[in-house]
């Protein structure tokens, strides 16, 4: 299974999905590009001082006083592993303090109307 921890300043993602044999795991193939691509979105799209360290099953990602654009990037990665947390919940588990220190709850990424929820929660975050 792949968690997915949030905390304030960070996250960390660790863990292998199992849904296929590994080369054909499209579940971690979705996690990984997401990591990846937030990485590399902030790297290069913001001037956030980001320090993050990936290896075989594992991401740990921290920041402090991410700017606009680097909190909407999070809030993009948040949605989209949201959205694979949801179609595959066996296989990915979401949990920690979000950034506003509320506990995160499962119920916040499975909601049946996909755009409602990333709605509510960009709503709640971008305040």
């Amino acid at each position: 299974m792949i968690t997915v921890q949030v905390a304030p300043y960070s996250l960390t993602v660790e863990g292998h999905a199992g849904y296929a044999e590994v080369g054909k795991d499209i579940v971690c193939a979705a996690v990984s590009a997401l990591v990846q691509n937030l990485i590399t979105s902030l790297e290069a799209l913001t001037q956030d001082s980001i320090c993050w360290l990936i290896g075989e099953g594992y991401m740990d990602l921290r920041w402090e006083n991410l700017s606009e654009k680097g909190s909407l990037l999070v809030d993009s990665f948040f949605l989209g592993v949201c959205l694979l947390a949801d179609s595959y919940r066996s296989y990915i588990q979401i949990s920690g303090i979000g950034r506003d220190n509320k506990k995160i709850n499962k119920a916040e990424c499975r909601q049946p109307a996909a755009d409602t929820a990333a709605k509510k929660y960009i709503e709640k975050t971008t305040k």
